[in-house]
């Protein structure tokens, strides 16, 4: 993207803002993964990657070292249209069964990781993997008992990726 996308402006306040709004709407708690220097004015706790350096599933897994809770949901700060109302549904979902994380997919069939639903057991298999030198998220979490949970529609964890998604977004 060229810059930090939680940061970017987004229905006046930052990106990260709105999605910590929707994540506090669904579970009442929110906790950031990241740079604590960067991100601690907002006034939700951060915490940093255990394992630095080694993306997204280093933050996966530093939230469940951390988290006290059962179920945590862990949903990148690019998603604008993810909502409350579909988190809600997810950690619902997440209680009323028996899978290690739920994972939506959309019409593609593609899981999206972060925007999902984990259980702390999912821990011990995502530590394992960033041990053996995994990156990928998917790669990740080989061995769990995942629900992958098929929606209609994939804008609630569409994440930008681009700075042409970004414009395209913002301007229409």
């Amino acid at each position: 993207m060229g810059q930090d996308k939680a940061l970017l402006p987004f229905k006046g306040r930052t990106l990260l803002e709105h999605v910590a709004g929707e994540v506090h709407g669904a579970t009442g708690n929110v906790t950031l993964v990241g740079d604590a220097s960067r991100y601690t004015y907002l006034g939700y706790p951060v915490i940093e990657d255990i394992v630095p350096d080694c993306g997204p599933l280093s933050g996966i897994h530093a939230a469940l070292t951390h988290s006290t809770a059962e179920w945590n949901l862990v949903v990148a700060c690019d998603m604008p249209e993810v909502t409350a109302e579909f988190l809600g549904l997810m950690v619902g979902r997440a209680v009323a069964g028996s899978a290690d994380a739920v994972l939506p997919a959309g019409p593609s069939g593609l899981p999206e990781p972060l925007c999902a639903a984990y259980h702390r057991r999912s821990l011990e298999a995502i530590a394992g993997a960033l041990a053996s030198g995994v990156r990928k998220v998917t790669d990740g979490l080989h061995g769990l008992n995942l629900d992958i949970w098929r929606v209609a529609d994939s804008r609630y964890f569409h994440n930008l990726n681009t700075p042409q998604e970004w414009t395209c977004y913002s301007n229409g």
